[in-house]
This record gives C-alpha cells, structure tokens and sequence, in this order.
C-alpha cells in the first residue's frame, strides 16, 4: 500500500510540473552530454598523444657548406664525417635511443618535395640548401631533453629539433577546446541544479497541505520526502538517458562516419571509451537530482 501511495504521488507530481520538469530533463541532458564529450575528448587527446609521441623522432641537422655564411655555430664549415660517426657511436651508446636513420640532403629533399609539392614554395629550396641529419627515435619520447642537451653544442651540429615541437600546439587546442567545454557543462549543470531545486519547491508548495495532513498523522520525514526525491531522480534519469544518445549518436555520426572517413592519419577512440563513460553519466543523472531535492526538501517539508 505504501509503495503504490508512493508511486502515485510521483505521477501527479510529474503531472503537476511537467514543463519543469521537461526543462530539468533537457538541462541534464546537455550537461550530462557535455561532460561525457569531455571526458572522451580528453581520451582522444591521450591516444593521440600516445600514438603521435610514439612516432615522432628527435632530428639532429649538422652544418652544410651554405651554412658557413651566417656567422653561426657553423662558421666553421660543413660538419666531417668524422663528426658525424662520433655522433652515431654516441648515440648508439645511449640506453634511451631505440633506433638512429640517417638521412641525406637528397633525401630530405625528396620529402620537402612530398610535403610541398607543385606549389611556388617547393621551388625556392634546392637538395644542397637541406641539411643532412640523425632521426632518432627514442624509447621514451619526453626525454628529448637529454638529446638536445647533449649534442646541441657539438661541433658540427647545426640544430637538435624535437619534431613534437609541430604537433604540440594541436594537443593545447584540443586541451583548450577541453576546457571550454567543461566550463559550459558546469555552467549547464547549475542551471540544472537550480530547475530541480525549484520543480522541487513548487512541488512541495504545491502539496503542502497533503504533507502537513502526513505529518500530523505520523508518517516520517523519509516518507514524506521519497516521492519528491524520486520525481527529481527519474527526472535526472531520463536526462541521463537522454545524454547517453546524445553520446553514442555523436560517437557514430561525427567519429566514424565522418572525422575517420576523411582524417585517415589519426587514431580515434573506440567504443570502449564510450561504454566506459556511459555508466558514470547514468549514476551522476540519478544521484544529483535525488541530492538536490533531499537537501531542498529539508526546509520546504517542515510543517
């Protein structure tokens, strides 16, 4: 009898607020949507970032002939092959160096051709002008530093360049794309917060003479409060659920059926990190509302 009271006070109260309450499910939906976006572009920023350090190599320039002009490092003319096989055995010594490629002027050549193509700029640069270099792959890619540092004054050696130095301002932007998102979900999530606490009000005002008939008569303050608890929560539920399509739609339609068909270079995440967030975004629609109403109904009940 109680649980059938209960369930019939949670549909008038739906009944009774149902453009609040519609409006406390489309707020939780985009908040709770945003929130799983972020966390899962977060997860992309760290696949991609694991996939791209992973392949991206430290290069080491020495000195051509052309560079003896500029009053540098290498005034002292085009690095020797001497230079270049200290260099190498060095390198080959270090534990954090996985492999060394050599590549020469002609060859660099050829990729800034790949790179640039028929357009005007591919035709300012001759192979001479292209510095010979060391790709070094390293084991761990964040200790650039002990490369840079130990061959960047050598003899020889024009320049020691991390090439994560070109992909990094592509992670600060998702990162900052990241937090802005973050910054509209919370925002999103007060209002949600404040449409609840008021559907709340409204509702409890709204009853408050069933309620204060239940007190009288001895039913306790748990009782009172569960049918208002649960309208929140069902709400904060659907809002949820809502998110949840919001997510898997956004996953199906803007990843891998458009950003993997046209950007083949980048891994992105799978649907294990969508199945992973889902549940926290079901329990985060549930659990809110229910706080939210229980710490507002404690003033609103007291009769």
């Amino acid at each position: 009898m109680r649980a059938q009271f209960v369930l019939s006070e949670i549909g008038v109260g739906l009944r009774r607020n149902l453009t609040m309450t519609f409006a406390v499910i489309v707020s939780v939906a985009l908040s709770l949507g945003l929130f799983g976006a972020s966390l899962l572009m977060r997860d992309q920023v760290s696949t991609m970032k694991g996939y791209w350090y992973d392949k991206v190599n430290v290069s080491i320039f020495f000195c051509n002939k052309n560079d003896a002009e500029t009053g540098t490092r290498c005034a002292k003319g085009a690095a020797t092959q001497q230079q270049k096989n200290d260099i190498k055995a060095e390198l080959d010594r270090l534990p954090i160096v996985q492999n060394v490629q050599y590549e020469s002027s002609d060859q660099a050549y050829k990729h800034y051709k790949e790179q640039f193509g028929d357009t005007p700029v591919a035709g300012l640069v001759t192979p001479d002008q292209l510095p010979e270099s060391f790709r070094v792959k390293l084991k761990d890619p964040t200790k650039y530093e002990v490369i840079k540092s130990a061959f960047s004054e050598r003899p020889g050696v024009q320049e020691v360049q991390d090439q994560r130095d070109t992909i990094e301002p592509l992670f600060n932007l998702l990162n900052g794309m990241n937090i802005a998102a973050l910054v509209v979900m919370a925002l999103m999530l007060v209002v949600a917060l404040m449409l609840i606490v008021n559907t709340v009000r409204v509702s409890a005002f709204s009853r408050r003479r069933e309620t204060g008939i239940m007190r009288l008569v001895g039913a306790s303050s748990f009782y009172i409060q569960m049918p208002f608890i649960l309208e929140a929560a069902i709400a904060g539920l659907l809002g949820a659920v809502f998110a949840c399509v919001l997510i898997v739609g956004g996953k199906w339609v803007l990843i891998n059926n458009w950003l993997a068909t046209k950007i083949l270079v980048i891994k992105f995440i799978g649907w294990d990190s969508v199945v992973a967030v889902l549940p926290l975004v079901l329990l985060i629609g549930l659990l809110m509302p229910a706080l939210a109403a229980f710490f507002a109904l404690r003033k609103y009940l007291k009769v």
